[in-house]
């Protein structure tokens, strides 16, 4: 059946400028790491991106070795954007990553120039693209020269086959660097994609700050801790969840007691303001404005409709964010 994007698509997403850009992004974006690979169906994965789109999520994040396999998300978006969404491009903010091994050889992982080029030019074969709004070293490289990483994504906005350059999962003293020398190109870094959850709050050590210093955008990911802040595992562990998936990241150890008894407490406050404590945990990192906007995943439409509703609340009572900082503090020791 042809798609046609619902008229009404814009009315309800409220949209954040990304940094000191001229970008903005809908404060939640598609992000397609897990549930869009070959072991998936595709047609569930068609309706999760007509679903965001019709909700006015723009933007859908992907990354050279989402799947399983490696480049099958890549694959399957590519084959969906063709069917389905060709005729919307520049309605859609599409980004890619490399930075984790990719194919065999020293020229398939880290952040060579090599590596870069040549990673970028299969992605954007797999999806179809001649070009993608976003494109990021997936995590920093500990031999490679930092110039020369900041250097090729400089390279890759001026051959026109990214928009924009961003960095994922770098710390803050390192990040700074890369900002520092991005800046000396004439191609700021637009945005930094780190973890960032209830359950791993890392990045409020400092690049946080950074960012909102530096003017460059956040998107966190796992902002549900890969499923743990909902309540799919208080009542044990579903067939069809993460943790019972040989490929997913979430283990069964990580769902100590101690964490499961906090996860009960969250949802209790969750529950108190109205919402679902995925929703709440998604509000939770929303009402920073430092944070443009929030990745999240979904393997079937309901679960995407529920984060959707976390829009309709992102303020936090004093009282609300200590008691959350309280059972925090307790399941982190």
């Amino acid at each position: 059946m042809h798609y046609l994007p619902s008229s009404a698509r814009y009315r309800h997403m409220s949209y954040r400028r990304c940094g000191k850009s001229g970008l903005r992004l809908p404060a939640l974006s598609l992000g397609l790491w897990h549930n869009f690979g070959h072991v998936d169906v595709l047609e569930t994965s068609r309706k999760m991106l007509r679903l965001a789109f019709d909700s006015g999520i723009t933007h859908f994040d992907l990354a050279n070795n989402y799947g399983p396999p490696p480049g099958s998300a890549e694959e399957n978006f590519g084959k969906i954007f063709r069917e389905d969404f060709g005729g919307y491009r520049d309605e859609l903010i599409i980004s890619t990553k490399a930075g984790y091994t990719m194919w065999e050889g020293p020229y398939g992982d880290w952040g060579s120039k090599k590596y870069l080029v040549a990673s970028l030019e299969q992605s954007l074969k797999r999806m179809g693209l001649a070009y993608v709004d976003i494109f990021y070293h997936h995590r920093p490289d500990p031999e490679t020269p930092l110039e020369e990483t900041m250097r090729t994504l400089d390279l890759i906005v001026r051959q026109g086959k990214a928009l924009y350059v961003g960095i994922s999962n770098y710390k803050a003293p390192e990040a700074a660097r890369a900002f520092s020398i991005l800046r000396d190109l004439g191609t700021p870094c637009l945005i930094h994609q780190p973890r960032y959850s209830m359950m791993d709050r890392w990045v409020e050590e400092g690049l946080l700050d950074l960012l909102g210093k530096e003017g460059v955008g956040c998107i966190p990911f796992s902002p549900l801790a890969q499923g743990l802040l909902t309540d799919k595992y208080l009542g044990g562990i579903p067939s069809d969840s993460r943790v019972a998936k040989p490929h997913g990241f979430l283990k069964e150890a990580q769902l100590t007691e101690t964490k499961l008894n906090a996860v009960r407490s969250l949802a209790d406050i969750a529950a108190e303001r109205g919402q679902t404590l995925a929703q709440m945990a998604l509000s939770w990192i929303l009402k920073d404005q430092r944070v443009t906007s929030v990745l999240v995943g979904a393997s079937k439409p309901e679960q995407l409709t529920d984060s959707l509703r976390c829009l309709d609340n992102v303020t936090f009572s004093q009282q609300e964010l200590s008691l959350i900082d309280e059972i925090l503090a307790r399941a982190n020791g």
